[in-house]
């Protein structure tokens, strides 16, 4: 019975169509008579086929034909690239382990068995050529592996209203003032304050929230935030694109990326929407825009030609600009790259260390640019349309060794810029208008990488435009949105490396006897992971109270033995570890009045905190924790007035939005992101699931 159900799952998945969306082209497939010839050979041997389809491809006991009119008439109208999908995953639970080119040699050779003629040019492997040739015929109509007869008349059947069919394109204008029941971009809107107007949902009927539909996602990490717009949401998950109806959670496309064979999914932060298209940054490097009503493939561009590039943010958009940035784990470090929204076009790059001669070359302690690393970006970027500036924020490197102490060497230091620094790009050109570092030469890996937050305050008795930004350790530092002047800083308490902050130019001044790399073991907090990290925070604009999640945690950074290479290349690791005077609650959200800098409330729990942070108008703010569990809290003073228990770990940040009138709030887990994987130690009788999955919850009030 095994054999039998392991072999129906065989014959399902090759004879079945693929539902990822629309027809890409109709050009002939093609392939080359060698490949044949070593597709004939995997058949019989390394890929095992014949003993399911058997040895003529005629079919078998346990797999359909693959050739033949049956064939032709399942696979009509189906792209290549859905055909090389199904043989990537053949046989079951062993596709994975044969090459790409075996995998295309087997296309060959069930494309000469169906008639197909040889030719000079190859089958491909390349997603975009896939995409590009087409079967022959109209694609069917199935559920699953089955075809419908052509003979076969289906009673009624309601048809679906589908909100692509009016979705609207997304504009500058739209992006600068969403509409109060959409999420438009990560944090709603291009300030990041992920404050949402919308208050059907409010302190007094809370925990009546209950869940209105979920959906399950292609399993794995996932800490992307969904995005809503005209009744449609689009949700990414490992290299997927998918587009669902908000109200009702039905599918609309998905869009699959193929990666090579070497290359993992990896966690992204974010999509972005703009025009009529979807764009997002994909795992092996590239820059991918997708028709909105489709996902059919607009442009696929390589974010760099010369070596495979690194994300895990997600794009921002604006005035006609895709913006990403880069992990600097190569030489040379980071960067951000800007391509044209429309065509793909690569428009500017601005690299987050800078290039020999340019201003801050000086700040690396005379090192070569080809030995530096770093300067990674983690977060989108943040627009302020006011003074027409996007925001970005480099985080340090790891190599600190070589900045560890100053250099002699006359005109050079070792502050390390852009890293822990704000920039403030013009989004049309690139160019750096003005930077502001939190800390220079970051000797812990205590990134200020996160979110810049853009909004009017009072400073001093005068309505300012700020940027509010803050690093690890939990200071949050606050800068004049137009020139970067540094105006005030705020601890929310938990660090003990920094002794004192300057009230005119915001330098720190650390404590000297925790600077690693002397050969003994350092005890501060908070851990490496954070106190607070990627995991943004949320500012309510009307009461200036801003909502930070963090984790009570501290390390020690211990020396490792000689010739092993540590977190830090100063010789040191991180070594997980509770306050020594902790009382074993870990989770933080913790309210701050921004103009007052003080802590209104503080709410504490066992599991440490893994989400970002929603606020909204009802007064409720929504966050989720190691433990499973999303909850949302009293704005006023931190109580739990709901809570529910998901059936993976949140990793991502929560959102809230409207279809005709009726409020949802939606949050997306899955286990393995950084944040969620950092702190399980502390906490061991929570269980996380051992079984990877993904999905997408949506609650509303009844």
């Amino acid at each position: 019975m095994a054999r039998q159900n392991k072999s129906l799952q065989f014959g399902l998945l090759l004879s079945g169509l693929v539902a990822s969306g629309a027809l890409y082209a109709q050009n002939q497939p093609v392939y080359s008579s060698a490949q044949v010839d070593r597709g004939k050979a995997a058949y019989a041997g390394a890929g095992g086929c014949f003993a399911c389809h058997g040895p003529d491809l005629g079919g078998g006991e346990f797999g359909p034909p693959l050739r033949g009119v049956n064939f032709r008439n399942r696979w009509a109208g189906a792209t290549m690239a859905e055909l090389f999908d199904q043989l990537k995953q053949m046989p079951p639970g062993g596709g994975a382990n044969l090459a790409d080119s075996m995998h295309a040699d087997l296309a060959a050779l069930i494309l000469s068995e169906n008639g197909f003629a040889a030719g000079a040019t190859a089958f491909p492997t390349d997603r975009t050529a896939l995409q590009a040739m087409a079967m022959p015929g109209e694609r069917p109509r199935q559920q699953g592996g089955q075809r419908l007869s052509s003979l076969a008349k289906l009673p009624f059947y309601p048809t679906p209203v589908n909100p692509l069919d009016k979705i609207t394109p997304v504009t500058d204008a739209l992006l600068s003032k969403a509409p109060e029941g959409e999420w438009l971009q990560w944090r709603r809107t291009w300030d990041a304050q992920a404050y949402s107007p919308l208050k059907q949902i409010t302190k007094a009927n809370a925990d009546n929230l209950r869940l209105n539909w979920s959906f399950a996602l292609p399993a794995g990490p996932n800490s992307t935030t969904p995005l809503v717009h005209d009744g449609a949401m689009f949700l990414y998950s490992q290299d997927n694109v998918i587009a669902l109806d908000a109200k009702s959670g039905e599918l609309l496309w998905r869009y699959v990326h193929q990666l090579p064979q070497d290359v993992r999914s990896n966690v992204k932060r974010a999509l972005a929407l703009y025009g009529n298209k979807v764009y997002a940054a994909t795992s092996d490097g590239r820059m991918v825009a997708l028709d909105v009503q489709t996902g059919k493939v607009v442009w696929n561009q390589p974010i760099d030609n010369d070596v495979r590039a690194s994300t895990s943010s997600g794009p921002l958009v604006a005035k006609g600009k895709v913006m990403i940035g880069v992990l600097g784990r190569m030489s040379g470090g980071g960067y951000i790259q800007a391509f044209d929204a429309e065509t793909g076009a690569r428009s500017w790059r601005f690299y987050s260390i800078p290039r020999p001669g340019e201003p801050g070359s000086e700040t690396w302690n005379g090192v070569d640019l080809a030995a530096l690393s770093g300067g990674t970006v983690w977060t989108p970027g943040y627009y302020d349309p006011e003074n027409n500036l996007v925001y970005f924020s480099p985080a340090p490197t790891y190599d600190t060794l070589p900045l560890r102490e100053k250099t002699k060497k006359k005109g050079f230091n070792n502050d390390a810029l852009y890293t822990d620094a704000t920039i403030a790009l013009n989004p049309d050109t690139g160019k750096l208008v003005w930077h502001y570092q939190h800390m220079q030469n970051d000797q812990w890996d205590l990134d200020w990488g996160f979110e810049r937050q853009v909004l009017n305050l009072k400073v001093g008795g005068k309505d300012r435009r700020v940027v509010v930004t803050g690093g690890k350790l939990g200071i949050f530092d606050v800068m004049d949105a137009k020139t970067g002047e540094y105006l005030s800083s705020t601890d929310i308490g938990w660090q003990n490396l920094v002794t004192k902050i300057d009230p005119k130019t915001g330098y720190k001044t650390t404590k000297p006897e925790l600077l690693p790399g002397d050969g003994k073991t350092k005890f501060m907090c908070p851990h490496a992971g954070g106190g607070r990290s990627w995991m943004p925070t949320a500012i309510n604009p009307e009461s200036k109270i801003m909502f930070v999640p963090s984790v009570e945690s501290c390390m020690a950074l211990a020396p490792v033995a000689q010739g092993e290479r540590g977190s830090l290349t100063t010789g040191v690791r991180w070594e997980l570890m509770p306050h020594e005077k902790s009382d074993g609650k870990y989770g933080r959200v913790q309210a701050i009045n921004l103009e007052t800098r003080q802590t209104v409330w503080t709410a504490r729990d066992r599991a440490p905190t893994t989400t970002g942070v929603l606020a909204t108008a009802g007064g409720v703010v929504f966050a989720g924790a190691l433990d499973r569990v999303f909850k949302a809290y009293d704005e006023s003073n931190g109580n739990v007035l709901w809570k529910a228990r998901l059936s993976d770990v949140p990793s991502s940040a929560p959102i809230t939005y409207t279809v005709d009138g009726k409020q949802y709030v939606a949050i997306v887990v899955g286990y393995g992101s950084a944040q969620a994987a950092s702190f399980g130690a502390l906490v061991p009788e929570i269980v996380v699931p051992v079984i990877p999955s993904s999905s997408v919850y949506v609650f509303a009030l009844p």
